[in-house]
This record gives structure tokens, C-alpha cells and sequence, in this order.
């Protein structure tokens, strides 16, 4: 449904302009500021893997005696929680808008289909539980059909709407217990349904992007309230009795929506279609405000996995991650200027993100949650000292004050940052939310970078810039052990330290620019050594690899370089390309399992077939690690993102991705997007895999 949405969007951009120039031409004095959403709509909704539903049973009982549900981890039996559940959904909805000036107020009901599922295996003793298949798990719970009933209060700006909403939700539950028939073998089932009604909360955006068509992303949390207590059959023998349990039910769920407006909607013209500024002029010089969403969701079919390990690709899954980031910039005074970034994420990476050491979604956060979490992603000073001579002016851009500038100048950041803003940059491949998904494509995948989960740190950064080259270096902590979310306040024992050049150059034969990066890191962190932790396994010492892992770290230092490579080649058309190496001795503590990685491509702007603002994007990649560490994981060890619990067959890991995004307006962009990667995990014996994904980034 989400393909759809993009692709009827994309057939419908052209409009948009054709619409605007419509509106200007018949009345330019009555151009609209914002839109007015006044009247009815109907829209579709869906998402693929990023709609969250928990079942708590409270008491579940047979025959009277309460039943402990060790799989969940509540042995007192007093309440076996259900765990968070992954659903799709999809369906219909419709309301009515009124608006007052910007303020927009309305109601709005939607009916939705899911596949939410939640077996519960509970292990009683002598019926011989212990190892079934799920679907044969004492009891189940399903949820196929949701429904609200909601009112919206929001603001309209531009063509935007963001809104705040609260009203009434309601599901239908299936119950199934499975119980041993003894009298003629097997299992028998029993069934039950339970309908809830509780409340929902809520907020969204939503974007038109033509005078009868909006886009939207829209999060809602579901409280379901609790069934009263039921019965589900009865358990056979002198240890059974009548099956019974009283449900609770909750839910998070992001959805896409495209929304239909049968009177249409006056749009206001794009900021490009207005007056461009001049940062000169004094005009907004002040004050920096940007916003972006982005929701990417991603598939992977069936393929070959002869095991799992605790960190596998699973095959056949689906999942979606939803980010929405404001950039705040204040300028304090002349040459000073203060950010805020704060963020809100939702949904996890295929696999929880893991399984893949070139992974496959950089927008997958290893922090990921099932709800909207809120960070404050970045918030830092940024000091700049001009030192005379020719000057540019820098446009308003996120966490960019519009300003004038001297071309040679020192530059001093202080705070919360991620170490991608300034360093391993790339015109044509660094953001996941605009170009390549692939972690091994939009950065130096070996450049083990300080960060937290979410891939931020704290520490400094200084840069002296001139017209032709700039040299940066950072100093900045890092996480107290490896993929932990807390950074180490040890900056003088225990810190990452990367230093870059970049040079930048015209080649004669094609008098097009070009940008070469070197860059070097050293860091030291609490890890393990590979080669250590496979003697220690293999003697005996330890039960595992991951024990030895554990009881191993200590304070040690890994190095590295890369080499980051831009260059035009036409007007539409650039090519990119990186190679990365660190010594691969020691636990990485930050970014990925990687410690070799050659990647490059081509992106191809659309000018070609009349389609100037689309991109096309083609890379691949190669990853490898070393023998020390490729030890390390035959032994069962678990990595930053990958462990399948053995490895004898090493090989490559490689991924080839292409993708087409298609730009509806200067504010949108709809990406349709394909990779394949051959040995997941440096593992011969699983794969290969293939991968569909589409995102819907909007920004302003």
C-alpha cells in the first residue's frame, strides 16, 4: 500500500506546478499564506512493520491453579505480560475539517485491518509444552480489525498541517487456547471473542503536495482497556481444568496516509517559487527553523537460512522506522550561533537491526522503540573566526543560520553532535534520508565513529577551511562499552580522536569539480581482542564466547583510515567512491562489524527525461574482516549488528543497491528502493537476500 501511495503520488507531482502558476496568474494578489483544509476528505492509510500491540493476561489459570509463563520472564504468575508484537495495517478513513485563521479543528473516524498476533507459550508441567511451535502455544491471542473515532486540533503553515489528536478506539480479539486431546491424541482448540473499546492519543503532518491530494504521517497510541474474565475450554486430565484468563490491550502505531480533498485546496506557492533571500539583506538572519520526517519501510522475502543465530537476518519480515527532527538555530551575536536538534523515532531495523554488517536501512536506529521516542539528538555552540579576505554568503538551511562568511576561516563546535555533519562527507552519498540506504554506501563503513545507539556523541570539533582545502580534527567521547547508549565521562582515559583532510580540485580533461577526503581515527574504548576471546572459548575457560567477550573487556585502541572520493562528471551526473580500513583486532564500539569495505557508484539527476529534481542512484559494496575476527565469530561471539552463532564458511560480504527517488515537490520526495546482499554476515551458508523498500521524506 505504501508503494502505491508513492507511485499515485508521483503520477500526480506534475500538478502541482501547472496548479500554482493556475493560482498565481488568476488572482496573484490573493495568494494564500497557508492552506485551508476547511471541508470533508477520505484518504487510505497503511503501514508495513512499524504499528506496535501488546497483550498483558492477567492470572491465566488452569483449573483454578495460576499459571507461570517462564517465556515471558514472570515465574510469580501473578500477570504473564504479553510482549511487543509487530502488525501491518491498512484501511480507510474520513473526517471533517473546520479552520479558524491557522487554527485547524475537526473529527475523523478510520477502520483498519492488522495482523497483530501474540502467542503466549506457558510451560505446565505434564502437558508436555516445552518446545512447541508457537502456533501450538497454549494460548493465542489475534487482532484484525481496529477503529477510532477521533478530533484533530492542529496548525497550518505553509502547506503543512501538524496536529495533536483524542477520542474513542476500539478492536476485536480472537482468544485460542491449544490443550492435548487424550482421549483421541493430538490437540484440541477452543475459541473466544472480545470486543474492547478505550482511547487513543495521538499527533501527525500532513502535506499537500496538489490541490486535491495531501500526504501524511500520522502516530496514534491505543488503549483497549481490559476484557472481564473468560473461558477458554478445558484442559484433560487430573492436573487440568478449565482454561481462563482476563486481556488487556495496548498499541503504538505510525501509519503513511494519502488523503483526498473532493472540493480541493488553495495552495500557497513553494519557497522556490518566491523571492529568494537575500542573507545579506538582514532578513532572518536571526533565527533558523527546519523540519524533516522521513518513514522508510522496508521488506525481505524468503531466503536460504538453514539456522539462526541470535543475531540472524530473519527471512520474511517486515518492519518500518519513522524519524521526525526539528533543527532550531539561534545566532547569539556575530560569528556565534547556537543548535537545538530535537528528535522523535519510531520502529526497529529489519531483525531488530541486526544480521547484516553492511546493514540495510540507515534510518534503523539500534535504539529502536515501539513507540515515539523523543532525544535530544543535538544541541552544540559553533563558533566561527573569520580571517579577512574573500567572503560567501550560506543560505538558511537546517542548523544553518543565513549568514555572510569569510572563505578562510577557523571554525570551533562545542556539544552533541554526530561526527557525520562534518566528517566522511559526500555530495552524493552521505544521507540516508535523500540517497543510498545502505550503511557500507553513505559512509566509510570501517571508520568506527564515537557514538551512542542513536549515533550521536558529545566533544569538539575544530576546522581551519581556505578555498581549496580544509582540515578538521574531533575529539569526543565515547560509549562505555560497545553499542551502549551511555557515553564514558572518562574523556581523558577513554575517547575517540579523528582527524580529516579534504582537498578539493577541478580536473583539466573534464573541468569539473572534485572533492577527495583522507581521514584517520583512533579511539580508545572498553573492548575485547578477537584472537583472546576465541583461545579463551576454545580452552574451555569460559562457558561461551559471549561470556568470554564480557569478562575480557578492558580498556583498548582501535585504529583506522578511509578515503572519500566525489567528482562531477556532468551536470547531472556524479560519481562517488570509498575505502576504509581499521587494524580488526579489537571489539568495535560504535558503528558496525566491518573492518575492510570498498564501495562506489553513480548518482544521475532526471534532467535527461524531463524530470530535473528525481535522482537515480546505483553503488555496491564489498565488506571483510579479518581473521582474528572472522575466529571470534566461529566461536559463537556477537558483534555490533551480526552473530548467527557460527561461522564456518567466511566469505565477503557484498551488496549492490539502486534506487529511484522521485521528487513531488521541493518539500517531498518518494524513493523506491532495491538491494541485494550476498553473504549476509560473511556467512556462505545463508543467503542471498533481497530487499524492497520505500520512503516518503518530507522537510521544510
Amino acid at each position: 500500500m505504501l508503494v502505491g501511495v508513492g507511485g499515485l503520488a508521483a503520477l500526480l507531482a506534475p500538478g502541482v506546478a501547472q496548479a500554482a502558476d493556475l493560482s498565481r496568474n488568476a488572482a496573484p494578489a490573493s495568494v494564500p499564506a497557508f492552506v485551508d483544509w476547511s471541508g470533508g476528505y477520505l484518504g487510505i492509510q497503511a503501514s508495513a512493520g512499524a504499528s506496535y500491540g501488546a497483550f498483558n493476561f492477567d492470572r491465566t489459570t488452569v483449573g483454578g491453579r495460576v499459571v507461570p509463563a517462564f517465556r515471558t520472564g514472570d515465574t510469580t504468575g501473578s500477570r504473564d505480560q504479553g510482549q511487543n508484537a509487530t502488525t501491518a495495517v491498512g484501511g480507510l478513513f474520513g473526517g471533517w475539517t473546520w479552520q479558524q485563521g491557522p487554527w485547524a479543528y475537526g473529527l475523523e473516524a478510520d477502520i483498519s485491518a492488522a495482523n497483530l498476533k501474540r502467542p503466549l507459550t506457558l510451560v505446565t508441567p505434564g502437558f508436555g509444552y516445552e518446545g512447541l511451535d508457537p502456533d501450538a502455544s497454549l494460548l493465542r491471542a489475534k487482532t484484525d480489525l481496529y477503529g477510532s473515532l477521533r478530533a484533530r486540533l492542529g496548525y497550518s503553515f505553509e502547506r503543512y498541517l501538524v496536529y495533536a489528536s483524542f477520542g474513542l478506539a476500539g478492536a476485536n480479539s480472537r482468544f485460542v487456547t491449544t490443550y492435548p486431546d487424550l482421549a483421541n491424541g493430538g490437540f484440541s482448540t477452543a475459541r473466544a471473542e472480545q470486543g474492547y473499546l478505550g482511547f487513543t492519543l495521538g499527533a501527525g503532518i500532513q502535506f499537500a503536495f496538489h490541490p486535491n491530494f495531501a500526504l501524511g504521517i500520522d502516530y496514534r497510541y491505543v488503549d483497549f482497556g481490559e476484557s472481564h474474565r473468560f473461558n477458554l475450554g478445558t484442559v484433560p486430565g487430573p492436573t487440568g481444568g478449565p482454561v481462563s484468563t482476563q486481556a488487556s490491550a495496548t498499541g503504538n502505531q505510525m501509519v503513511a496516509r494519502l488523503m483526498w480533498f473532493p472540493e480541493g485546496l488553495r495552495l500557497p506557492p513553494e519557497e522556490d517559487e518566491a523571492a529568494p533571500h537575500d542573507p545579506g539583506s538582514g532578513e532572518g538572519e536571526r533565527f533558523s527553523l527546519h523540519g524533516q520526517t522521513t518513514l522508510i519501510a522496508q521488506g525481505v522475502p524468503g531466503f536460504r537460512s538453514p539456522y539462526l543465530g541470535p543475531q540472524s537476518l530473519v527471512p520474511a519480515q517486515t518492519q518500518q522506522t519513522t524519524t521526525a527532527t526539528a533543527f532550531l538555530g539561534l545566532k547569539l551575536w556575530e560569528g556565534t550561533e547556537l543548535y537545538y536538534n530535537p528528535e522523535f523515532s519510531q520502529g526497529f531495523g529489519l531483525s531488530g537491526t541486526t544480521g547484516v554488517a553492511g546493514f540495510v536501512n540507515g534510518e534503523a536506529q539500534k535504539a529502536g522503540a515501539a513507540f515515539p521516542r523523543l532525544r535530544s539528538n543535538r544541541y552544540f555552540v559553533r563558533q566561527t573566526f573569520g580571517l579577512g579576505g574573500e567572503t560567501e554568503d550560506v543560505p538558511d538551511g537546517p542548523n544553518q543560520v543565513a549568514t555572510r562568511r569569510d572563505i578562510e576561516r577557523i571554525t570551533v563546535v562545542a556539544g552533541k553532535f554526530a561526527l557525520g555533519d562534518f566528517f566522511d562527507g559526500n555530495r552524493y552519498a552521505h544521507d540516508p534520508r535523500v540517497d543510498f540506504f545502505n550503511w557500507s554506501l553513505w559512509a566509510s563503513s570501517a571508520w568506527d565513529f564515537p557514538a551512542n545507539l542513536p549515533g550521536f556523541t558529545q566533544g569538539v570539533v575544530a576546522e581551519y577551511n581556505r578555498k581549496e582545502f580544509a582540515v578538521r580534527a574531533a575529539y569526543t567521547q565515547v560509549p562505555k562499552q560497545p553499542s551502549s547508549d551511555v557515553l564514558d565521562p572518562r574523556v581523558f582515559e577513554r575517547a575517540g580522536f579523528n582527524v580529516e583532510f579534504e582537498g578539493r580540485y577541478r580536473l583539466p580533461e573534464l573541468d569539473r569539480p572534485g572533492v577527495l577526503r583522507l581521514g584517520f581515527f583512533s579511539n580508545v574504548g572498553n573492548v575485547a581482542d578477537f584472537r583472546q576471546v576465541a583461545a579463551l572459548t576454545n580452552a574451555g575457560v569460559f562457558p561461551d564466547a559471549v561470556t568470554a567477550t564480557t569478562l575480557t573487556r578492558r580498556p583498548r585502541r582501535k585504529t583506522g583510515f578511509y578515503a572519500n572520493l566525489e567528482q562531477e562528471l556532468t551536470d547531472d551526473l556524479g560519481l562517488f567512491a570509498r575505502a576504509s580500513f581499521n587494524d580488526g583486532r579489537n571489539e568495535s564500539l560504535s558503528f558496525t562489524d566491518i573492518d575492510r569495505s570498498f564501495s562506489g557508484g553513480f548518482s544521475l539527476k532526471g534532467t535527461a527525461w524531463g524530470r530535473p529534481n528525481d535522482t537515480v542512484g546505483v553503488g555496491a559494496a564489498v565488506n571483510g574482516i579479518t581473521r582474528a575476527h572472522q575466529a571470534f565469530f566461529a566461536v559463537g561471539g556477537l558483534g555490533l549488528l551480526i552473530g548467527d552463532g557460527r561461522l564456518t564458511r567466511y566469505a565477503p560480504e557484498s551488496a549492490f543497491e539502486t534506487f529511484y527517488a522521485v521528487s513531488l515537490t521541493k518539500a517531498m520526495t518518494v524513493t523506491f528502493d532495491y538491494q541485494h546482499v550476498e553473504n549476509p554476515a560473511y556467512n556462505q551458508d545463508r543467503g542471498p537476500a533481497d530487499f524492497f523498500a520505500t520512503r516518503l521524506h518530507v522537510d521544510f
